[in-house]
């Protein structure tokens, strides 16, 4: 029998847009569920990158950008992990934009219509991510989001992971790509806004079932009314 991969998702960032930060679902229980992925913490503090089965997150804290390790039992509102498992590996060995790179990388897709893990190592001439702020629970994402902080970093090594979401998925994660990016020193990261590759390797999994879990202990979110169309015009605009 052929073994499916599952993307594992709590929460959706549409649910981040109405302001619902609450993290209900712990570390430790998210990677029981997939060694690499992206997301946020309670209150959205800060962008969350784990890497083979580790868990951390990068914030920036009066303009400096730190990176910590997570806990077990800290909590996340929004997380979407995946047992990775490459289908497609390929190696960079020219400066390429995250443009450029990123339409290389869809020519191995079988269509648009399905989720795609991506997990890319390499050095980069140039890295620029953001991390969003922490904030309480209600406040407005697309506000918050307009104030992130941005950092750039230049010949830096690490790696990059994500998901590649299709447009048919939009409002539960972020339609096209959603990485985030982790120096090997662990001493940069973030979501990553745009890049340049000097070299490197690039490998894309297939994912073949979403696993889409709920906050159903969280009060606000059972009761909360969603505005679609705006909630979705907003996951543009923040991310």
């Amino acid at each position: 029998m052929t073994q499916v991969t599952k993307l594992f998702q709590y929460g959706t960032l549409g649910a981040l847009m109405t302001g619902l930060y609450d993290g209900t679902l712990t570390i430790g229980e998210l990677l029981e569920h997939g060694d690499i992925g992206i997301g946020t913490l309670d209150q959205i503090d800060g962008e969350l990158i784990v890497i083979d089965g580790k868990a951390y997150q990068a914030r920036s804290v009066d303009g400096q950008l730190e990176v910590l390790d997570v806990s077990n039992d800290m909590t996340v509102p929004y997380a979407a992990v995946v047992l990775y498992k490459p289908a497609h590996r390929f190696e960079q060995d020219k400066v390429i934009s995250d443009g450029d790179l990123q339409a290389k990388i869809e020519t191995y897709f079988e269509g648009k219509n399905l989720f795609k893990s991506i997990k890319m190592h390499g050095n980069f001439k140039k890295m620029h991510v953001r991390m969003i702020p922490r904030s309480q629970t209600g406040e407005s994402f697309v506000k918050v989001a307009a104030n992130q902080p941005e950092h750039t970093a230049e010949n830096v090594t690490g790696t990059i992971v994500g998901i590649w979401t299709p447009e048919l998925f939009h409002g539960i994660g972020v339609a096209g790509y959603h990485l985030h990016f982790l120096s090997d020193d662990h001493r940069f990261g973030g979501h990553v806004m745009d890049y340049v590759m000097a070299n490197g390797q690039v490998e894309i999994g297939n994912i073949d079932q979403l696993d889409q879990r709920f906050p159903t202990t969280d009060s606000n979110y059972l009761k909360a009314d969603f505005n679609l169309d705006q909630m979705k015009s907003d996951i543009t605009a923040a991310e």
